[in-house]
């Protein structure tokens, strides 16, 4: 416990300095922790290899071992994503608002950082530097707090983030790492009111469901990603088929891969066909009995073809699995979505312009997509170069998480001697 706590007071003497930082301090900073990352490039993926290598030991299966793993490929997106962080406006001192009263009092409202933060996630080490970044570039402090299948991987991260800012002439302790692999630390976390301001989960529904019931300190609640396609009656084949397999085969791993598709069953006997002889061999299907029949008796040679049940519609499966439910009309696609989805990223394929309206005035999630894959609900392809998570709630942030999602408000009011009446 003594361990955070001095954690904790460093992280907050770090924020005042940071909060004080100019936008061009702040990128050369930032600058000085990718350049360090690229420097520190093998020690990194040494790391990693001995991560890898005790997940897959331990029976990890591999569409999570895919998220865990660090290559030269994905060093370079984690450094063009911080470089794309640095590339942003700076979110902190922006005028949103402002008006004078009739007293002649000049109000104005302006962003400020949120303060110290916290993020608990799992096995995905580039999320240590996605955050370190955003929260930076914020002004404010961040814990990390990472699971213990990436320890060695964040360690090293950490390590390459905290050298690289102090060499860009920043604040290094503004970044710190919770790095025991004991379960107390996140209880520690959850418990420090008035250390922490705010904390995000970022992982399954286990770890969600555990930061929102226990922390006594205010949550930006990032969700599971149970998410749907639906394709409505009059969509172009192939261009569907396309879509479909990207969004579940891409990265079956990621939150925002499709779990559930749903088919007007005008043309379920024409697509499901097309969709299960492209996805042979590396999908399994689960039906209900209209999709079921609808492929038809000549199943495609590899493809594994289940029924399915009512779990399978509540399900975000992280793998290559697709569940398939055919549907007699677009309400009723809105209303399954509504029900058993996550609010994360739902589509519709459609040539319809006035039902592309309706699904997307309808269905509550964070991301609705038209005629696109689900996949692209991310910050990098966003813009925001990373994101601090993808936030399934209803207030100030929702979806992928930018820095801004890392700020709040401060009014500043101006006069000229006026008191009171």
């Amino acid at each position: 416990m003594a361990t955070l706590d001095s954690v904790f007071r460093s992280l907050k003497e770090a924020q005042v300095k940071l909060a004080l930082q100019t936008r061009r301090q702040k990128d050369e900073a930032l600058g000085g922790a990718a350049a360090m990352i690229d420097r520190r490039r093998q020690e990194i993926l040494a790391a990693n290899v001995l991560d890898v290598e005790k997940a897959r030991s331990g029976g990890m299966k591999e569409s999570l071992v895919d998220r865990l793993l660090l290559n030269d490929k994905r060093i370079d997106g984690i450094i063009e994503g911080l470089e794309t962080v640095i590339r942003l406006e700076d979110p902190v001192g922006k005028l949103r608002s402002g008006w004078t009263l009739p007293n002649g009092l000049l109000v104005e409202q302006i962003s400020v950082p949120l303060g110290v933060a916290a993020i608990i996630y799992e096995s995905r080490p580039n999320v240590t530097v996605d955050a370190a970044g955003l929260a930076y570039k914020a002004g404010c402090s961040i814990l990390l707090r990472g699971s213990s299948s990436a320890l060695n991987s964040n360690r090293a991260l950490t390590a390459a983030i905290r050298e690289g800012l102090a060499s860009g002439g920043g604040i290094p302790e503004a970044v710190a790492l919770a790095d025991s692999g004991s379960r107390d630390e996140v209880d520690e976390i959850l418990g420090a009111r008035g250390r922490i301001d705010v904390v995000l989960p970022r992982g399954g529904r286990d770890l969600i469901r555990r930061v929102v019931q226990n922390a006594r300190i205010p949550v930006i609640e990032t969700g599971e990603g149970n998410c749907h396609i639906f394709v409505d009656s009059g969509a172009a084949l192939e261009n569907a088929v396309d879509i479909i397999e990207n969004a579940k085969v891409q990265k079956p791993g990621a939150c925002n891969a499709v779990e559930t598709l749903l088919v007007h069953r005008d043309i379920a006997e024409s697509l499901l066909p097309l969709l299960a002889r492209r996805l042979a061999g590396r999908v399994e299907l689960r039906c209900d009995a209209a999709s079921r029949s609808a492929i038809g008796d000549t199943v495609p040679a590899g493809l594994e073809l289940k029924s399915a049940d009512e779990s399978d519609w509540e399900t975000e499966y992280l793998d290559y699995i697709l569940a398939v439910k055919t549907v007699a009309s677009l309400d009723e696609a809105v209303d399954h979505i509504n029900r058993y989805g996550t609010r994360h990223s739902e589509a519709i394929l459609t040539n319809d312009y006035r039902n592309a309206q309706d699904f997307c005035a309808g269905v509550d999630a964070a991301c609705v997509y038209v005629n696109a894959s689900t996949r692209f609900t991310d910050g990098g392809e966003f813009g925001f170069g990373a994101e601090l998570g993808i936030s399934t709630q209803k207030f100030h942030a929702r979806g992928p998480m930018g820095p801004e999602a890392l700020t709040t408000i401060k009014y500043r009011i101006s006069g000229t001697g006026q008191v009171r009446q």
